[in-house]
């Protein structure tokens, strides 16, 4: 068996750190510029809540169309030359669904976004295991503490764009300059992997014994899938949810998705120290538990003050099972880091993408607030799954 990661000698542990959380905060600020502007897109494109669901399912076709290209070329060129590159493209994608000018457009833009998207987080998280191995100890909440808080900050530039009339295509043109000075800052200190990222065992195994070693990785991936479906449904809905359920005022309809980022960001800064002392089973219950109770309560009382109560447990919840469960991806004995990552990630990011349409459809069929009791039932799946898995076990 081979070592999953080579790490580039030498290698400051404390820049590759600084780097790789550069890189999740710019791609937090590239995903969250985009939700901002969703509901400014709807609206211009004069697009129903069921037919904005359709559009939001080219997201997760972009992200399948990537799949096998990321978890192959991530083995060839290494994470760092995809990470550098695929970043810069998910810029350019959000420049052109600012542009998009129908349906059709906007469709074949977020099939782009999603396919850029996918690379991005598989090679941004190969990364970060690196980092992760010379510290010898769990960081990889943070890191994607870095990718909430660009999540905070890309809804308040957005709020300020929409308070100032700023069209999308030029608010997401200063987001890209923005980027492309956190990549050229950052490129020179990642973990030079191009040639050395291993395939783990070079023994021949049996489609039996492939399908065996998978296993383990596809709870992983379960657990995540249920997890972002909830995370993903928050970034899209929670102002619509704020708007046409709860009904607050126009001044105050992304505050409930502000509670959600604060806590979400808030939550992965200690997760890890919770992980470390309570273990993965134990802070994956509790996360599916918090999860599910704040949905409930924004479900069962849609006032503002309670909504706002139910939306921070929501965020608190959600923030610790992707970093946990992407951190033991790569810890995998079986298979290269970046393969597992790939798989796991790719998994759960399908959630992420999924879940926003599947609520704008059943927002069509029945209510808004039924398609937020379907993301209540996912997270208590996230209990269910991580109680009957053996996830403690290395």
């Amino acid at each position: 068996m081979m070592d999953s990661i080579t790490l580039q000698q030498p290698v400051s542990k404390v820049r590759l750190r600084i780097a790789v959380g550069v890189l999740f905060f710019m791609a937090g600020l590239c995903f969250s510029s985009w939700a901002s502007r969703i509901a400014t897109v709807q609206q211009n494109l004069g697009l129903t809540d069921a037919a904005l669901g359709a559009v939001l399912f080219s997201l997760p076709v972009g992200l399948m169309l990537s799949l096998p290209f990321s978890g192959w070329v991530i083995t060839k060129i290494g994470s760092k030359k995809l990470l550098l590159a695929a970043i810069l493209v998910y810029g350019v994608c959000l420049i052109s669904l600012g542009r998009a000018q129908n349906t059709f457009q906007l469709i074949i833009c977020l099939v782009c976004f999603g396919f850029s998207s996918n690379a991005v987080n598989i090679s941004v998280n190969t990364q970060a295991v690196a980092a992760e191995r010379l510290y010898e100890k769990p960081i990889m909440a943070s890191f994607h503490g870095l990718w909430s808080l660009a999540g905070f900050t890309g809804a308040g530039i957005g709020t300020i764009m929409i308070a100032n009339k700023v069209d999308p295509f030029h608010h997401f043109i200063i987001i890209l300059v923005i980027l492309a000075a956190g990549v050229i800052a950052a490129s020179r200190y990642l973990n030079n992997d191009s040639g050395i990222l291993k395939t783990g065992s070079e023994t021949k195994v049996s489609i039996r014994q492939k399908l065996r070693l998978m296993v383990p990785l596809l709870t992983l991936g379960s657990i995540a899938f249920c997890s972002m479906i909830c995370e993903g449904a928050m970034f899209d809905w929670s102002v619509i949810y704020f708007k046409k359920v709860v009904d607050a005022p126009i001044a105050l309809q992304g505050a409930g998705f502000t509670a959600f980022m604060l806590t979400m960001a808030g939550g992965r800064f200690i997760a890890d120290w919770f992980a470390h002392r309570f273990g993965l089973k134990r802070t994956l219950q509790v996360s599916g538990t918090l999860t599910a109770t704040g949905l409930l309560i924004s479900l069962i009382f849609p006032y503002f003050y309670t909504a706002m109560a139910g939306f921070l447990l929501v965020g608190a919840g959600v923030s610790s099972v992707v970093p946990m469960v992407y951190s033991a991806a790569g810890r995998s004995k079986t298979m290269s880091a970046g393969v597992a990552l790939a798989a796991v990630s790719t998994i759960g990011f399908i959630g992420f993408l999924v879940g926003p349409p599947v609520i704008g459809f059943i927002a069509g069929l029945a209510t808004l607030r039924a398609s937020f009791a379907f993301i209540a039932v996912m997270g208590i799946s996230v209990v269910v799954l991580s109680t009957r898995a053996k996830l403690d076990q290395d």
